[in-house]
């Protein structure tokens, strides 16, 4: 089979969190895989990298799984398109409709929303876009270090947080800005509690304007899961924070001031504010295992 194994990808699942299995899917032109691969062995589960082509039956042998960072078929037409027709995004979709998670990351979100999988308030229908971010005096991509405010800890990216949690991360993209023209969805988005998180303030306040919001997002949107909670979009990068070596020194906040007291390699190895994240993904695979 052309999948790469990790080291805690080799058959040993019974040493991982709950024996979970994730599988990181590699469709074309995708850079983030390995990074997320080890966001997910630190989360302490067996983690494989497994090829977009693969046939339907090597996915389904997974609890969990993500869609990561990237340029999958070169962003033509728009960032995820392509890949969201690909015959594997249906079988995730079964995988999800049985209750296992599916995470979504910067392209990875972009594929979920072409896909229909996100929001999913009507099965397999386009609901939102990631439109082309909206800044003052400049367009295209955009890349800094966010504070997220979490909104809902009932998803498979927040279930190891708790609400009005902030979590600083940085954010890559030239498409992230989640819109609807579906009158009142963004709204109903909250309401239902789908609305997973916020960008913020370095104190945890909603942000509402350039750059605590990098991309225009309705109602300052970062992250947005289905019904259920098990299928997220997510346009920051949870993975690039996993460790708190990875924090800017000079970052405004709790974790700014973590990062400055860090003065060994050791505390840099410390969990960051990502490692949540994909331990949120982890847990909520390990209880959809239990059901």
């Amino acid at each position: 089979m052309s999948f790469s194994r990790g080291a805690a990808g080799d058959g040993r699942g019974g040493a991982c969190a709950a024996g979970v299995r994730v599988a990181v899917v590699r469709f074309p032109g995708v850079n983030c895989e390995e990074e997320t691969r080890r966001a997910v062995l630190d989360a302490g589960a067996a983690c494989d990298i497994v090829m977009w082509n693969e046939p339907d039956g090597v996915l389904g042998a997974y609890d969990a799984y993500v869609l990561p960072g990237g340029f999958s078929y070169q962003d033509r037409v728009r960032a995820g398109a392509i890949a969201a027709k690909d015959r594997v995004v249906g079988c995730l979709a079964e995988q999800a409709a049985a209750g296992k998670p599916v995470l979504g990351i910067c392209n990875g979100a972009q594929i979920l929303v072409e896909a229909g999988l996100v929001p999913g308030l009507t099965p397999g229908r386009v609901e939102m876009a990631l439109a082309r971010n909206a800044m003052p005096d400049r367009d295209g991509y955009y890349t800094r270090w966010t504070h997220l405010r979490v909104e809902s800890a009932c998803s498979a990216a927040s279930l190891a947080l708790a609400p009005g949690d902030v979590v600083p991360v940085p954010v890559a993209h030239a498409e992230g800005r989640f819109v609807s023209a579906t009158p009142g969805l963004v709204e109903e988005l909250f309401a239902r509690g789908l609305a997973v998180m916020t960008y913020a303030t370095p104190d945890g306040a909603r942000a509402e304007r350039f750059p605590d919001v990098p991309n225009g997002s309705a109602m300052a949107l970062a992250a947005v899961s289905n019904p259920a909670g098990n299928v997220v979009a997510m346009m920051p990068h949870p993975e690039r924070a996993v460790r708190l070596g990875h924090v800017p020194a000079n970052l405004a906040g709790t974790w700014g001031k973590r990062r400055r007291a860090a003065r060994t390699a050791v505390a840099a190895r410390e969990p960051g504010p990502g490692a949540p994240v994909v331990r949120s993904l982890v847990e909520f695979a390990a209880r959809a295992r239990v059901r």
